[in-house]
């Protein structure tokens, strides 16, 4: 109960502190992921590396009063070049797909990067900002699907009691001073 109080905890302070900074709202469809209890043997797919524990996808939502621009930051411990941290060896790829504002498909393209959209490997400290046409968008809703792919060393199975290991994550939609454009022009 302990470890899922301070997951929820954190999660409700994070939509907290993002409501209170403007009049935007950022959402998880299942801010905690969950993949039960695990053995090798059910997951050996003939690779003597890594073993995924198979790839889930999570909605995020961005919701604002007015129209504001839509960038979201991406926070937690690096694994390297693989992306998040994930228990004490193991590493997550975080991806990002099906980007839409106000129901317009966006680009979601890293802060100070060229116009080229990130879809694969998010790193910690990355920020995606909403672009339609190369300029950045602002808009009342965003909605997104985030993809979760957690990668074990194969000895990380090694332990002789049941192990939790954890992964963490912090989404944060950013209000940024940039020049925007209607997601949707005034005439539609």
């Amino acid at each position: 109960m302990g470890s899922l109080s301070r997951c929820l905890l954190f999660v409700m302070a994070l939509l907290v502190s993002e409501t209170s900074g403007a009049t935007c709202q950022l959402a998880l469809s299942q801010p905690r992921v969950d993949y039960g209890v695990l053995r090798l043997g059910q997951l050996l797919d003939g690779h003597a590396g890594a073993q995924s524990l198979g790839r889930r996808t999570v909605l995020l939502n961005v919701v604002c009063v007015d129209p504001a621009p839509m960038a979201l930051r991406f926070s937690g411990s690096p694994a390297g070049g693989l992306g998040f941290r994930f228990g004490g060896d193991g590493a997550f790829a975080l991806g990002i797909r099906h980007a839409h504002v106000d129901g317009r498909s966006v680009d979601l393209i890293a802060e100070g990067a060229p116009s080229v959209a990130v879809n694969e490997h998010l790193m910690p400290g990355q920020v995606l900002i909403a672009r339609a046409a190369g300029v950045p968008v602002a808009g009342r809703r965003l909605s997104a699907h985030l993809e979760i792919d957690p990668y074990l060393p194969v000895e990380a199975f090694s332990v002789r009691r049941e192990t939790t290991l954890e992964g963490r994550v912090q989404v944060e939609w950013m209000p940024l001073g940039v020049s925007i454009s209607p997601a949707v022009p005034p005439s539609q």
